[in-house]
């Protein structure tokens, strides 16, 4: 008997290990294949790439004339106050740690309303064009809310043009609120005829985990006809967020510098707008009231950064209304990170001011900023 229950022992612990090795090799194999499928469906889009140019008008710009462009991070229609994300991370004053809860936004409900709330915004600025970034196509994180089809419903009279620079696998991360496949990109309208568009590709972050999760970062460059032959060269641009030592960041900036030197090289005229995610200047990387200490992630770009014949256009209002948040935790005026990292680049042909518009981060973690400028002789 007593010989008996010792082979039954010892043949249930020869089980429990078989279903444990089971069970692990299970994992192993899932993971494995899921590693597979993300480098299976992992492609970076062409350098130079043409862009489509839809609802093309025939106005042609005019020295002298003022105009107006708005430039404005949608945050897919997720940020609203309530909102933070998972990769963001931070540190309040008194050592506590901060990190963002949410994979993807907190509803259908959610998304429907501050991506109509950012279109209102857009479309009471009245601008002659407007730089976008964060526009979801079809995104799991955003509920499959075509962004770009219902921001375009409002823009009648505008070409469009839009660039993709996030196309990813369906990322199961976080574990409690993945972030799904996504579809999204930069969306630019213009009232005044687009000769020309195409997407440059920046350098980016190529390491195994970070280049499924990041974005495959561009700049949408269009051309635009000037009564003088010149051309008004606008940029499109959202550089790198998540750049630990900055690497990538300067790589992306040397590449635009790059582009900007050539076409005022030529006599062109350029305005880069967008989210650079730098701060635009010292004053502002620690300008605003915080209870969070200055983040690990922010980069401060000055005009020594930049080619010559080239500036920042610092807003009038840039010590009073920040442009971006800290989204590691839910927003609260004086609580979190501010800071400006959206603005405008021009060249010294282009006489130009800005202003942060304050939304109080209704509708995203970044307020638009607007720019009135005049091309000159």
């Amino acid at each position: 008997m007593e010989k008996a229950e010792k082979r039954g022992k010892r043949g249930g612990a020869a089980l429990a290990v078989r279903v444990v090795l089971a069970l692990l090799l299970a994992v192993i194999l899932v993971v494995v294949g899921y590693v597979v499928y993300l480098q299976a469906n992992y492609y970076r889009i062409a350098d130079h790439t043409a862009l489509e140019v839809e609802n093309n008008g025939e106005n042609t710009l005019k020295i002298g004339d003022t105009y107006t462009a708005v430039i404005y991070n949608i945050g897919f229609g997720a940020y609203g106050p309530d909102y933070s994300f998972f990769m963001d991370t931070g540190e309040m004053k008194d050592g506590t740690k901060t990190s963002g809860k949410y994979g993807k936004a907190m509803s259908l409900d959610s998304v429907e309303t501050h991506t109509e709330g950012a279109a209102g915004v857009i479309k009471n600025l009245n601008a002659d064009f407007y730089l976008l970034q964060e526009v979801d196509v079809d995104a799991d994180r955003s509920y499959h809310v075509n962004q770009e089809d219902f921001i375009k419903a409002g823009m009648n009279g505008y070409a469009s043009v839009f660039a993709n620079n996030f196309h990813s696998a369906y990322l199961f991360y976080p574990f409690n609120d993945p972030h799904g496949a996504v579809q999204a990109g930069l969306l630019s309208f213009s009232r005044y005829h687009i000769s020309e568009a195409e997407r440059r590709s920046y350098p980016v972050d190529n390491s195994f985990i970070t280049k499924f999760t990041d974005l495959d970062r561009c700049f949408a460059q269009m051309r635009l006809p000037v009564e003088d032959g010149r051309e008004l060269v606008l940029i499109n641009s959202h550089m790198s967020a998540y750049d630990e030592g900055g690497t990538i960041r300067a790589q992306q900036l040397e590449l635009l510098n790059s582009v900007i030197a050539e076409e005022y090289a030529k006599g062109n005229y350029v305005i880069v707008g967008g989210d650079f995610n730098h701060a635009m200047g010292e004053e502002v990387a620690e300008g605003f009231p915080s209870e969070q200490k200055f983040p690990s992630w922010v980069a401060v770009l000055t005009e020594e950064d930049l080619v010559n014949g080239v500036r920042i256009v610092r807003a009038d209002n840039e010590l009073e209304v920040p442009t971006c948040r800290g989204a590691d935790i839910v927003y609260t005026k004086g609580v979190n990170y501010t800071t400006v990292v959206d603005g405008f680049l021009v060249t010294d042909n282009v006489r130009a001011t800005a202003e942060n518009i304050d939304t109080d981060f209704a509708y995203s973690d970044h307020n638009p900023v607007k720019l009135r400028f005049e091309l000159i002789k």
